[in-house]
């Protein structure tokens, strides 16, 4: 017999991959990165908003950035990947959402792997652009980068990955 209760906190991670292409712009977090190299995608390409949007769809139990907006949805052809992390926020806090519980953003922590370019330039940007459009403070924002020490296609520059980890909490529950 299964039981039902209410949790009030949750957990979700999130990964994706792109490759990368000589002559393609490079936007990560928001955040347009010079760069010889670009992302190759249906949309804008930013592999870390993707990533923290599979984070936030998984931990409300709402599936995946495709299911919400599908590669093959001409809508979303090179669409502005901070849209859609708009949409995905107003989902999971119910404005309007197809998930019975309302959630706020406690932390969102993202790790990117890139060998080149160098992100530390950016890293102040990208936790102030995506803490805004969240609609949480920039200290509940953790943006990291690193390389894979040239192994891996990410070594070769080929491709770039992330990971996304957030903490969401039901807003009937806690208040900040």
């Amino acid at each position: 017999m299964s039981q039902s209760y209410p949790c009030g906190v949750r957990i979700g991670n999130g990964y994706d991959v792109h490759a990368l292409k000589e002559g393609l712009p490079m936007r990560l977090c928001g955040v347009d990165i010079p760069s010889e190299k670009g992302f190759v995608a249906h949309s804008d390409g930013d592999v870390a908003i993707h990533a923290l949007c599979d984070a936030l769809l998984g931990a409300a139990a709402l599936g995946d950035i495709g299911l919400h907006f599908p590669d093959s949805d001409p809508r979303y052809k090179g669409i502005d990947s901070t849209k859609l992390l708009a949409e995905v926020v107003a989902m999971i806090s119910g404005s309007p959402s197809p998930a019975a519980t309302k959630y706020e953003i406690c932390n969102v922590d993202i790790t990117i792997a890139l060998q080149a370019p160098k992100l530390r330039p950016y890293i102040d940007t990208m936790r102030e652009t995506l803490a805004e459009i969240m609609n949480i403070d920039k200290s509940q924002v953790s943006v990291k980068a690193t390389t894979t020490e040239r192994l891996g296609f990410v070594g070769r520059e080929e491709g770039c990955e992330v990971w996304a980890t957030v903490l969401i909490a039901r807003n009937d529950i806690y208040q900040y």
